[in-house]
């Protein structure tokens, strides 16, 4: 395995399971191309509706879908998902907790070139904040392809944060995926790096250039439900633990894992993420480095607060 991105994991294990399951409907709002949809649409046309630059219909017509008993995966850029349809997400998929499944691509800084007002930095914060909303962020292909498949059997709406860009594996063909259960990559001492999506392959990046501190490296690809029981047990036996995150410290994993820990005296948290701005147009890797979610970044931390 070389590096591909989440968004393309999603697009082959969405082709592949809406020819396995017959109760499968995708929907997209006219970004079939680059939510990777397409390939669905490819596999099995009567089960895949472009609904157009109207991502409130969209939520509508899957609500309606999942009411009739229908899986639906419903797909658009994470900042238009996410942010235009809030309202309909809310009240139509998740306070009736229908089976819809939201996977917003393209989300993070790492969207590059096309500026702040395609960078979701917030929708981890607002799908977590939706009562029973599952929410998922992968860190690689393999781990996407399971995930998706994994979600056609929880009967309840999630939502699934993917990426733009090409992203390192993590994981091999061994890898089993469990709902609401966090990874421990690497086991060390002392310093916790707590990470999802591509800050994962960052976090490891560190821990190699941190070999004299040896820190422990946990990817989190459930969101909600978090795995309380690891991070409790983490922060019992570590003096540091450090969230990494493309996404606003407020409402994301280091909020997830703050509100963990808040009835416990374990381990001194520290949160690295987008420090409450927005982004602005560059490359993925400038932006990346500039708000400081970049593999020296956590290195810098981890030496700091220790």
């Amino acid at each position: 395995m070389g590096k591909l991105a989440t968004r393309e994991a999603y697009g082959k294990a969405l082709s592949e399971l809406i020819v396995e399951n017959e109760k499968v409907f995708v929907l997209d709002a006219d970004l079939t191309k680059s939510t990777k949809t397409s390939e669905a649409k490819a596999a099995c046309p009567n089960r895949h509706f472009n609904m157009g630059i109207a991502e409130g219909n969209m939520i509508g017509v899957a609500a309606g879908l999942a009411s009739s008993g229908k899986i639906v995966y419903a797909s658009s850029f994470a900042m238009f998902l996410a942010g235009r349809a809030y309202e309909q997400i809310r009240n139509s998929i998740g306070y009736p907790h229908l089976n819809v499944k939201l996977c917003g691509t393209h989300a993070g800084i790492s969207v590059g070139e096309d500026g702040a007002s395609h960078q979701a930095i917030e929708d981890l914060s607002l799908m977590r904040g939706i009562p029973g909303m599952y929410v998922f962020q992968p860190c690689d292909e393999v781990e996407t392809k399971a995930i998706i498949k994994s979600i056609a059997n929880l009967n309840a709406p999630c939502y699934v944060r993917l990426g733009r860009c090409a992203v390192e594996s993590v994981n091999d063909e061994n890898y089993k995926f469990e709902v609401g259960k966090g990874v421990t990559l690497h086991k060390g001492k002392k310093v916790a790096i707590i990470a999802t999506g591509l800050m994962v392959q960052e976090a490891l990046k560190a821990a190699k250039e941190l070999d004299d501190i040896d820190p422990t490296v946990v990817n989190i690809h459930t969101i909600k439900p978090i795995d309380k029981d690891l991070i409790i047990e983490i922060s019992r036996t570590h003096d540091v633990i450090i969230t990494c995150e493309e996404h606003n410290v407020i409402g994301g994993l280091g909020s997830a894992v703050a509100e963990v820990l808040a009835p416990y005296n374990g381990a001194r948290q520290y949160m690295i993420g987008i420090e409450d701005t927005f982004g602005e147009s560059g490359t993925p890797n400038e932006l990346l480095n500039k708000y400081g979610l970049c593999a020296s970044n956590i290195v810098k931390k981890v030496r700091e607060v220790i």
